[in-house]
């Protein structure tokens, strides 16, 4: 009868120890990626790929650029497919979708890569307004009503520090954006109830990089510069990583 006691002691020590063990492991969030307008979710191939290797559950988010709802709707697929806790990375247009999505309690941080970080009520046009315009406009090509950015606006304007070869790729890759969307009013923003981090590209000629010093500093995000075009999740990946682990490890 004394054995019986004593294993039966030693069986609840060994699963309390397990249980333990088991509350005090920290499970990696998901990692859910926003791409902007003119790209697709493959611009963020190097971060994945380093992700992944770090054990972090990765997703890329394949926005159809028709509209706010259908892309945040994308977004919110992806964070209902996450198991567990959920970072979202936006870049550009990104932005506006991850501060509508990112309302889902499943969200514990937002990273925002010189992308846009609307108040409520705010358009593309109205948030650009706080800084002077930069003319990326004359770069535009209209189809039926999708805008696309010409070969010489890639290279000028939106990846001015990619080698020709990728500028070609990022040209032949893009996807066009309804125009609608431009115009698209933003709702309750999730950066005034969750945790923000944003890059500053400081050479960037597709969003004006005072007009990303003013959101960063508006949604009291922790804020880095980089020198970069718009796309500083191609040029600089290793500090754009570093950024998303940041907001990943935070409490």
């Amino acid at each position: 009868m004394k054995s019986f006691k004593t294993l039966t002691i030693l069986i609840l020590a060994f699963f309390s120890v397990i249980g333990v063990q088991a509350q005090t492991t920290q499970v990696k969030p998901t990692i859910v990626f926003v791409h902007g307008i003119w790209a697709d979710g493959s611009c963020w191939d190097d971060e994945i790929t380093a992700l992944q290797a770090k054990g972090y559950s990765v997703i890329s988010v394949q926005n159809p650029l028709t509209s706010l709802a259908d892309d945040v709707a994308a977004t919110k697929r992806a964070i209902e497919q996450a198991k567990g806790d959920v970072i979202l990375v936006g870049h550009s247009w990104g932005g506006f979708v991850i501060t509508q999505a990112g309302n889902d309690p499943k969200v514990k941080a937002l990273v925002y890569i010189a992308a846009f970080a609307p108040e409520e009520g705010e358009t593309v046009p109205t948030l650009s307004a706080h800084a002077a315009d930069n003319g990326v406009q004359q770069y535009f090509i209209v189809t039926d009503g999708f805008i696309s950015l010409s070969q010489n606006g890639i290279k000028t304007a939106f990846a001015a520090d990619l080698s020709p070869k990728k500028q070609d790729l990022l040209f032949a890759t893009q996807i066009a954006a309804n125009h609608t969307v431009f115009g698209e009013i933003s709702g309750t923003p999730a950066w005034k109830q969750k945790p923000s981090w944003y890059i500053v590209n400081k050479n960037d000629k597709a969003i004006n990089p005072d007009l990303e010093r003013f959101m960063a500093k508006r949604i009291n995000a922790t804020t880095i510069e980089i020198e970069s075009s718009h796309v500083s999740m191609l040029t600089h990946p290793k500090e754009v990583l570093a950024v998303i682990e940041s907001a990943a490890n935070s409490k």
